[in-house]
């Protein structure tokens, strides 16, 4: 997709600042950082959103799973780490194209406050 954000940052169209990169998954940076340490994991294989896998794409959805704590760790995650995936605008989702928030580091507000 020439149009899509995340596409042409794994093709090399446009820089990033890279964690990862295998020939299935790209890691990099997040430009606008919600914590000190905040990447995201993206497929190379465009997807829009988790809405749209299926059973065709379980190993690659795994492998980023499984690929989140290994990164988080490299980045200095030792006390454990966030991961978000917002799916569809009615869940925050802002570039369609699938991707995994990894982010922590300093002190980050729970997701759902209690009370």
């Amino acid at each position: 997709m020439s149009d899509c954000l995340f596409c042409r940052i794994a093709s090399g169209e446009l820089p990033s600042r890279k964690v990862y990169e295998d020939d299935e998954v790209l890691a990099f940076h997040d430009i606008h950082p919600v914590a000190p340490v905040h990447f995201m994991l993206i497929p190379k294989l465009h997807l829009d959103s988790l809405a749209e896998a299926e059973d065709a794409h379980a190993a690659l959805l795994g492998r980023m799973l499984v690929l989140a704590p290994r990164l988080a760790k490299q980045q200095g995650l030792e006390n454990g780490f966030r991961t978000v995936i917002n799916t569809g605008r009615g869940g925050g989702q802002e570039v369609f194209h699938l991707h995994v928030h990894v982010m922590g580091g300093g002190d980050i507000p729970p997701m759902v406050r209690r009370g």
